[in-house]
């Protein structure tokens, strides 16, 4: 197992198109976490609404639905190799790593309007801390981000225990939401790759 940081262009066409949602040069195996579990996991958040709450719209279900597989997904994608090491590339500012995490304020919105009857304290609470952790994570140096987002992520967890209300059904969800942005986004780690991979990468140019 070995490290490699250069990163190959993505493909042109429909296969493009996931090279730069997985990032170019996703294994097979990376594929399969990226896109069964999410499945597996949408299925399993309806099922657990259904029986634990019951009597949800439509739109709820299908919310609930959308993010969970949206979440867990997003979890997998940036903690694969592939995912760090194209999410990272070069040219990846500070613009672009705090714009994504602002896009996911839209995820609170949602939540808070459709499972809290609008609960505008909580989403500002959830918010603030997000926006908070996600520019300390970034600001520091790089070789304590790791650690840093793992403080951020634990306070999180506690924010959600016994800070802010659990939505019904959707208790799972801010656990979830923050791992998948102040530790599988944000943090930047070497990617590391498979053996034939590495082996490639040694090969004398010819």
């Amino acid at each position: 197992m070995g490290t490699e940081q250069q990163l190959p262009n993505p493909r042109e066409g429909v296969p493009g198109i996931l090279d730069r949602f997985a990032g170019p040069g996703a294994t097979p195996a990376e594929l399969v976490l990226q896109f069964l579990l999410p499945l597996v996991a949408a299925g399993a958040a309806v099922a657990h609404a259904a029986f634990a709450v019951g009597g949800w719209s439509a739109v709820q279900y299908l919310l609930c639905a959308l993010l969970a597989f949206d979440i867990v997904g997003g979890i997998i994608t940036n903690a694969t190799s592939s995912g760090k090491r194209w999410y990272h590339r070069a040219g990846q500012s500070f613009s672009r790593h705090f714009g994504f995490v602002m896009l996911h304020l839209g995820h609170l919105a949602i939540v808070s309007w459709l499972f809290l009857t609008l609960d505008l304290l909580w989403l500002v609470t959830a918010g603030l801390y997000l926006l908070i952790a996600s520019l300390t994570i970034i600001l520091v140096p790089l070789y304590l981000q790791r650690p840093v987002a793992l403080i951020m992520y634990a306070g999180s967890i506690l924010l959600a225990l016994y800070v802010l209300a659990s939505p019904p059904g959707m208790e799972w969800f801010l656990p979830l939401f923050y791992l998948k942005l102040l530790v599988a986004h944000l943090p930047r780690e070497e990617a590391y790759r498979p053996e034939r991979e590495a082996d490639e990468s040694m090969k004398p140019m010819r």
